[in-house]
C-alpha cells in the first residue's frame, strides 16, 4: 500500500506543478478572462479555475480510473458533492480565484486524497511563489522538500493568527465575523493576517510562520489537502467549537498546538452555514 500512496503523491504533485504553469501564464492576461459569478458577488470563478480542474481530473482519471472525484468546478456545474469510503480526490484548481484575478500573489492548487473519509495525502502548490506543500499520513510534511514543523509558541499573546472574511456578505454573518475579529485582536494577540488563500494559511500554520488559523465559509477542496499537512508538521485540527473537525462542516480551526487552539474556541462567534453535503437549496 505504501508503493500505491507513494505513486498517487508523485502523480499529485507532477499534476500540480502543470496546473501552476497555467495559473502563471494566466495571470498577466486575467483581466482579459470572462470573470464569473458564484454563491455572490466576491465569490469568483474564471475560465482558467475550470480549465485547471479539467487538466486535474483528466489527469488523475487516467492514472486512477476507478477513483471518484469532488472539484469545486464540478460541484458548482451542478454534481454532488460525496465524501465517501471510497478513494476520492478532493481538488480546487485555484485556491484564492479572487487573488489571482487581481494578480495577488497568493494562488494555491489544491489535491487531496482520502480512503475511509480520512485524507490520506495532500498537495498544496503555492504556484505564484513556487512552493510545493506536500504531507502523506505517517510521514511528515514538506515544502519543496525541506520538512515542516508548526511554531513552539505556546503563549497566545505572541502569536500571530490568521483568518478570512469569507464570501457571505449578510449583515448578521459578518456580525459574528468581526465579533470574533475583535475579540481575537483584543486579547491581545501579536496580529491578525489572511493571505486569501485557505490553503496556503494552513501552510502557513504547518511552516510555523502563524500560530493558527480559522474561518467559517470554507469548502471541503479549501482545506482537505491543507489538513493533511497541518497534521503531518504537528498541528491540530479542530471544528471552531472545540470538536474533531468536520471537513463537510464548512468550519476549520488549524493551530500549532491543543492550548492555543483552545484559547481561540472561546473567542470564536460559530456559526454554521448549509454544509458541503446538504444538497442546494
Amino acid at each position: 500500500m505504501t508503493d500505491v500512496w507513494q505513486s498517487a503523491m508523485d502523480h499529485a504533485v507532477a499534476v500540480a506543478r502543470k496546473a501552476g504553469q497555467v495559473v502563471r501564464e494566466a495571470v498577466g492576461s486575467v483581466q482579459s478572462e470572462a470573470v464569473m459569478l458564484k454563491s455572490s458577488s466576491i465569490d469568483l470563478v474564471t475560465q482558467t479555475d475550470q480549465k485547471v480542474e479539467k487538466l486535474i481530473i483528466h489527469s488523475l482519471q487516467e492514472k486512477f480510473p476507478t477513483h471518484c472525484f469532488i472539484g469545486e468546478e464540478s460541484v458548482a456545474a451542478g454534481e454532488a458533492c460525496v465524501l465517501s469510503d471510497s478513494p476520492t480526490w478532493i481538488i480546487d484548481p485555484i485556491d484564492g480565484t479572487t487573488n489571482f484575478v487581481h494578480s495577488f500573489p497568493f494562488v494555491a492548487i489544491c489535491i487531496g486524497f482520502s480512503v475511509n473519509k480520512q485524507v490520506e495525502l495532500g498537495v498544496v502548490y503555492s504556484c505564484l511563489q513556487d512552493e510545493m506543500y506536500t504531507a502523506r499520513r505517517g510521514k511528515g510534511a514538506f515544502c519543496n522538500g525541506r520538512p515542516l514543523q508548526v511554531s513552539q509558541q505556546q503563549d497566545i499573546r505572541k502569536s500571530i493568527i490568521a483568518t478570512e472574511f469569507g464570501s457571505n456578505r449578510d449583515p448578521s454573518t459578518m456580525d459574528k465575523v468581526f465579533s470574533s475579529l475583535r475579540k481575537v485582536v483584543s486579547i491581545p494577540v501579536h496580529g491578525v493576517r489572511g493571505a486569501g488563500s485557505a490553503a496556503i494559511n494552513m501552510c502557513l500554520v504547518a511552516s510555523g510562520r502563524v500560530e493558527a488559523y480559522y474561518e467559517t465559509g470554507i469548502h471541503v477542496w479549501d482545506i482537505a489537502a491543507g489538513s493533511v499537512i497541518v497534521s503531518e508538521a504537528g498541528g491540530v485540527l479542530l471544528d471552531v467549537e472545540g470538536g474533531p473537525l468536520d471537513l463537510m462542516s464548512r468550519r476549520v480551526l488549524a493551530a500549532n498546538n491543543r492550548s492555543i487552539a483552545d484559547q481561540l474556541v472561546k473567542e470564536i462567534d460559530a456559526f454554521n452555514l448549509q454544509r458541503d453535503d446538504e444538497p442546494a437549496s
